[in-house]
């Protein structure tokens, strides 16, 4: 179940951009990235931070109660057991009031530098209701079975799904609110959004980002069991597309005749 615990809002103005982080044990990285990201949106559009605490353990709930507290733009939903990356997003935009979506990963490793141009180039876009900006970590601050794992994974989905995305696991991207809320959801969703984005007719655009060392805090996923999983996945979100059916479509345009005199 997912709670909403803090509501920080000065006025009642419906923000356009819903930042959205989920979070497990991510104390040390709570005030920094916060800080990122308000400097990176800075005199643009109106935006909230909506945080998803996962059922944390340390002092996430607490430092997240600080910024809170020091006026950041930020709702926080806290799970009251963990659920996992994708329930997480899934809270975060049920409950987001933005027609446009940022997901970014809570560990710092992805930087907010990089939204303003990815927001300038979703913003191009008239249809963006079928728009995905997805971000690509050309140059990856992992370890080397980190890379070499993703690298195999991504290959993997690649031909089997045809999503044609060099980089599905990167936690920074642009979406909208609608498109997401036309999906499938389940567990892992997450991963595959490029997938289901063109499985809903939309396009998938890939941008060069900047990638961190993580520099606080410890990762919360293991190597392999994230791989067994993925492999699992894919022959679901595979399931999913072939069933897919996108009718082409338009409304019938009736001219009205004259009323007989």
């Amino acid at each position: 179940m997912a709670e909403t615990m803090h509501i920080n809002i000065n006025d009642f103005s419906v923000p356009d951009i819903s930042v959205v982080v989920p979070v497990k044990n991510e104390a040390e990285n709570i005030a920094p990235l916060i800080d990122e990201i308000r400097a990176s949106l800075a005199g643009g559009a109106l935006y909230e931070i909506i945080y998803i605490d996962d059922g944390s353990t340390d002092a996430t709930p607490h430092e997240l109660e600080k910024q809170f507290s020091a006026g950041a733009p930020l709702r926080v939903i806290r799970h009251a057991k963990s659920c996992g990356q994708s329930a997480a997003i899934i809270s975060g935009i049920n409950a987001a009031r933005g027609h446009i979506i940022v997901t970014l990963d809570g560990d710092g490793q992805n930087d907010p530098a990089d939204l303003p141009a990815m927001l300038t180039r979703f913003r191009k876009n008239s249809d963006f209701d079928n728009l995905l900006i997805a971000g690509w970590r050309t140059k990856r601050r992992d370890t080397t079975i980190k890379r070499w794992t993703s690298k195999l994974a991504n290959a993997l989905r690649r031909r089997l799904l045809k999503d044609n995305t060099p980089d599905t696991g990167c936690g920074i991207k642009v979406f909208s609110r609608a498109g997401f809320m036309a999906m499938p959801h389940f567990d892992h969703m997450h991963r595959f959004l490029p997938a289901l984005t063109i499985r809903g007719g939309g396009q998938v655009v890939s941008v060069p980002v900047n990638h961190r060392h993580r520099e606080r805090g410890v990762s919360n996923y293991g190597t392999l069991d994230r791989a067994w999983a993925s492999i699992w996945d894919i022959m679901g979100v595979l399931w999913l597309l072939n069933r897919a059916n996108q009718p082409v479509s338009s409304e019938v345009q009736f001219t009205a005749e004259e009323p007989d005199q």
